[in-house]
């Protein structure tokens, strides 16, 4: 399939009543035709089976700037072909939230490069770009099988400094990433209670938010169980 054709296809999938109910959840793109969900991911699979260089299509849909095409731009592009320039390009083009973590979750934390633009992301300033960074190091928690505390426990810190930041997707994603690392494993559990602890001290209204959150489910009998049957 070619990227005229993908675009009306799309556009025959969507409705305005779906680009609508996405704006009450805060995801606000340029241009949407607003394709549900499901329907997106059933679509963007026949695309990936159809696709003759998937990493080349994903490209030129990422470049329409249509935020469900950039979707199918995503769940079909290869991240063993991604490149640190692609990521970088594509963060700088971030313009919502649920752009941000279905990049980050389907593609961008499979990459080689993942650990190293989540840290480097994390600091920047750009709202959207910043959530990247929190946004991969909560997926990396979840979907690296492989990494170890030591790994996973060096977001910690980069977490802790990022409690001033009181941008409404920011903070949740730094929420997120807490929470993520500190139910990875009872030792990590500690550490990113005694995080949040510390970043509770700061006073501040992000910083109350960020850790009393963490908090209720950091030391959740729920969570201590199953980190013990792990």
């Amino acid at each position: 399939m070619e990227v005229p054709e993908i675009i009306k296809e799309l556009e025959t999938l969507g409705s305005p009543e779906n680009v609508a109910g996405m704006a009450r959840f805060g995801i606000i793109a340029g241009k949407a035709f607003g394709v549900p969900t499901p329907v997106l991911k059933r679509f963007a699979k026949e695309v990936k089976k159809q696709a003759k260089d998937r990493h080349k299509l994903a490209q030129e849909l990422w470049e329409t700037g249509i935020y469900d095409a950039r979707a199918v731009a995503f769940l079909i592009d290869d991240p063993k072909q991604v490149t640190r320039r692609q990521m970088d390009s594509w963060a700088k083009d971030f313009d919502n939230w649920a752009t941000v973590d279905g990049t980050c979750c389907y593609l961008f934390c499979r990459t080689p490069f993942a650990y190293e633009k989540a840290i480097e992301w994390a600091g920047r300033k750009p709202e959207f770009v910043k959530r990247a960074g929190f946004s991969l190091m909560a997926y990396l928690t979840v979907h690296d099988k492989k990494a170890g505390d030591e790994k996973l426990a060096a977001f910690l810190p980069i977490i802790e400094r990022s409690w001033d930041d009181d941008r409404n997707f920011v903070k949740k994603a730094v929420n997120w990433a807490l929470r993520q690392v500190g139910k990875h494993s009872l030792n990590l559990n500690g550490l990113a209670i005694e995080t949040a602890d510390r970043i509770k001290l700061q006073g501040t209204r992000s910083a109350r938010w960020i850790a009393a959150d963490a908090l209720r489910e950091l030391t959740s009998e729920k969570v201590f169980e199953r980190l013990r049957k792990k």
